[in-house]
């Protein structure tokens, strides 16, 4: 039976909420900064500002997926992709889930996944199954492997920088094996429960987790194409090429493979941005968008207006997911200037001194989820968290390197439910899914990855000196 239309809050709504609500509790604790009316109003405003790289690229982005959109060629090589793959489409999910999780472990594959969603939620739709697969499969995808750090610059490198500058030798080897013992762990479960329920859903529609309204939307968005009309002409094979070009240079640009010892891309490719292939982030990879959406239009015999309205339609579309990415940023905004984030993580740091290695280990797993909620930048929440905890951690005797797994293990998982992650909110906006829709689907999932991230946590704090 399908679900009945639930009252449910926009992303705008909640995350607004969850300002309003933050900025309330700073009053409460004489150690914070009260938050004035000024820094909530400005909250939104100034996530914008600090947000306003990956806006961008959002923007171009959805410019860009406006003009192969208008090609008609998405929609064949979508057609063309399900008619090879009948009877095989697990299959797909399988392979997509486990390309999107070696993203994230080698190189923090977040903000990039948008640019899949339209895709893959439409290649899942045109296959029988609806759109919380698609957005699964990217979402946990990408991030049980960001869960599993191994060699993520962004997560694992700036934990490591921030003990290396405190003095405390570390073992990058123990990082690897057991954030890849993380990673593989929460791939399978994931994998697992996605393949469950989408196995359900094709054999039965009426399974399926959304509410009317959501599959009214998914249908919209989604299930327009007709496959069976649509000409695969030489210049749908060259656009299909062209756009397929365009995500495998945003992939192979974001990886940093200097950090390998891979030198090959160095030098030579800065010819286009001055900025070499592996050492490229959102202002190349929007310039990058716009300029393949311009050669897409030209290879289709596009006009200038018909390039540029296309293009400007696209980014119609998606805007929406740029303002809930910009409001989500004014959550963890409207904390640094409180000193909110820093009050929580001293108070707790303090309460982490002399507890046993099995106390100890879980313990800092909820302080980090706490932590990654306020700050859901891996990034930034390491640059924060690990000045403080890693002498602490180094000084009972524990493992620096554990403690860096830690991190990682309960900022992942955190930042696949956060509504203060515009990476989440964004997501499920594309996929035309409500949050609490994405929470009651994923809900057991992350209660299995939860227990399985603490029972292999506590044995390596136990086990590793």
């Amino acid at each position: 039976m399908a679900k009945k239309k639930g009252i449910q809050l926009s992303a705008f709504s909640i995350l607004f909420l969850i300002i309003f609500g933050l900025a309330i509790l700073t009053w409460f604790f004489p150690q914070v900064e009260n938050a004035s009316l000024s820094t909530v109003v400005m909250a939104p405003f100034n996530g914008f500002k600090e947000a306003i790289d990956v806006c961008i690229f959002i923007l171009l982005l959805g410019g860009f997926l406006g003009v192969v959109t208008k090609t008609g060629a998405l929609d064949a090589g979508i057609g063309a992709l399900v008619k090879k793959l009948k009877g095989n489409e697990l299959v797909l999910i399988v392979i997509l889930m486990i390309l999107f999780s070696i993203g994230g472990t080698t190189y923090g594959m977040a903000e990039e996944t948008v640019a899949f969603y339209v895709l893959i939620c439409s290649t899942m739709v045109a296959a029988g199954f609806d759109s919380t697969v698609g957005v699964a499969t990217i979402m946990l995808g990408a991030g049980v492997g960001v869960l599993g750090s191994t060699v993520n610059p962004f997560a694992i490198g700036v934990a490591l920088d921030a003990l290396k500058e405190k003095g405390i030798q570390y073992n990058s080897g123990i990082v690897i094996m057991l954030g890849a013992v993380l990673w593989l762990s929460a791939l399978g479960a994931a994998i697992f429960y996605v393949l469950s329920y989408a196995k359900k859903v094709k054999a039965e529609k009426g399974s399926t987790i959304l509410s009317l309204q959501e599959q009214k939307d998914m249908q919209e968005s989604f299930g327009h194409a007709n496959f069976d009309n649509i000409e695969f002409t030489g210049k749908t094979r060259v656009t299909l090429i062209l756009f397929s070009l365009t995500f495998l240079i945003m992939v192979i640009s974001l990886i940093p493979w200097e950090s390998f010892g891979i030198t090959v891309f160095k030098g030579w490719t800065s010819f286009l941005t001055g900025t070499s292939l592996g050492e490229w982030y959102f202002a190349e990879l929007s310039m990058w968008f716009l300029l393949s959406a311009v050669i897409i239009g030209i290879v289709n015999g596009f006009k200038e207006t018909e390039i540029i309205d296309s293009f400007m339609e696209g980014v119609k579309d998606i805007l929406s997911v740029v303002l809930i990415i910009a409001v989500a940023r004014g959550a963890s905004v409207l904390m640094a200037a409180t000193k909110f984030d820093a009050f929580i993580l001293n108070t707790a740091s303090a309460a982490l001194k002399g507890l046993p290695a099995f106390i100890f280990a879980p313990m800092s797993y909820l302080l980090f989820l706490v932590l990654s909620f306020l700050i859901p930048s891996t990034s930034g929440l390491a640059s924060v968290a690990f000045p403080v905890l890693g002498p602490l951690t180094s000084a009972l005797g524990y493992s620096a390197e554990v403690m860096v797994l830690i991190f990682s293990a309960a900022s992942g998982i955190i930042n696949l439910i956060t509504p203060t992650s515009g990476v989440v909110m964004g997501g499920l906006a594309i996929g035309k899914m409500q949050y609490g829709t994405w929470i009651k689907f994923v809900g057991k999932l992350i209660a299995i990855i939860f227990v399985m991230d603490i029972v292999i946590l506590t044995i390596a704090m136990m086990i590793i000196r």
